[in-house]
């Protein structure tokens, strides 16, 4: 029941923190100004997502005096997470040169690293499989990927916010009926932290959750899933499936952009949702869309992959096949102009 009662105070607490910041975001015109890039249409005031900070933070430090959390978890999403919302929330507030903002990202990620004890093994194939030194590499790009394809994906209202959700709830369900319970409370404050901005995120927003926010999400959910595989191998492609659609989404125009020789730096509006946005003229239903695939598709394969059964690779091609075609419907990676013709 104490669990619960905390849960209600993280919530609140997001939600009066954000309302705060937007009266400060409001004074101080810390205001998103729509241009070209834009796939908003109105002046909205940005920087919610220190609220998600401040109250997932404060929910970490009151799972571990309810000893309900590790001191190693603990430590690997404080200061990892900490660092990406500093470098987020002045970059939000000014600008940091890109590389100077990799290196930060690959020193948080190295620290989490350090206090999980890199990567645990993965289940392949039925298999269980240790993969060294190399994981580590393997594991420190996919956090930096993680917290990138985070802010790439934060680029309609509500969008960020509802994915965060559903793979919070979404994960912890599945730990609860595969039988690690223990492992279910982080998530769930994660979840509650998101709730109390997601209220004035939701479509039409009243305020953004800007670079320190997403940064900060796309981590703490990798960390979450490379913690999870230390419970339990299988688990942390539960998280995988679970955030297929900003997977697939973010990576598929990468890598088209890459392929074409495209500033991949530069902000632009080709990913899958935007163009979605675009052709529904309405953010609410690209973002209720992605919360009916989560709940409706991915959800009850990355269930089967963490009851075991199903192998956890082939329900992550199970799970990402029609996410695929999706991005491809959507033309996502595609020229703007070539695909707004």
């Amino acid at each position: 029941m104490t669990f619960w009662w905390a849960l209600l105070a993280v919530f609140v607490a997001s939600w009066f923190l954000t309302l705060l910041l937007r009266r400060y975001a409001l004074a101080k015109s810390l205001i998103d100004i729509p241009n070209a890039r834009s796939s908003h249409s109105v002046p909205t005031p940005r920087g919610g997502g220190v609220a998600i900070v401040v109250s997932f933070v404060g929910a970490l430090l009151i799972l571990t005096g309810l000893d309900m959390m590790s001191s190693a978890e603990l430590y690997a999403l404080l200061g990892s997470g900490l660092l990406v919302a500093i470098i987020g929330f002045a970059d939000d507030h000014g600008h940091i040169a890109a590389r100077w903002r990799l290196l930060g990202h690959f020193i948080a990620a190295a620290w989490a690293l350090s206090w999980l004890n890199g990567l645990a093994p993965l289940v392949f194939f039925g298999s269980t499989i240790n993969l060294g030194w190399f994981g580590n590499i393997l594991a420190a790009i996919y956090l930096v990927w993680m917290l990138n394809l985070y802010n790439f994906m934060d680029g309609i209202d509500g969008l960020a916010s509802a994915e965060a959700i559903c793979a919070c709830v979404g994960a912890a369900m599945i730990y609860w009926l595969a039988g690690h319970a223990a492992i279910v409370w982080v998530p769930l404050m994660l979840a509650g932290a998101v709730a109390g901005f997601f209220y004035w995120n939701f479509p039409p927003a009243k305020i953004f959750m800007g670079d320190a926010g997403s940064g900060f999400l796309g981590l703490i959910l990798a960390v979450l899933s490379l913690s999870a595989a230390w419970v339990a191998p299988q688990m942390f492609w539960v998280w995988v499936i679970m955030l297929g659609a900003f997977i697939v989404d973010a990576t598929w125009t990468l890598l088209r952009r890459l392929i074409r020789g495209d500033a991949v730096s530069q902000a632009h509006r080709s990913h899958a949702y935007q163009y979605a946005s675009r052709l529904f003229k309405s953010h609410k239903k690209v973002t209720v869309a992605i919360v009916a695939i989560n709940l409706i598709w991915l959800w009850p394969i990355g269930l089967l992959v963490g009851l075991q059964r199903l192998e956890p690779l082939l329900g992550v091609l199970l799970a990402y096949l029609p996410l695929i075609g999706a991005a491809c419907l959507f033309k996502a990676g595609s020229l703007e102009l070539a695909a707004d013709d």
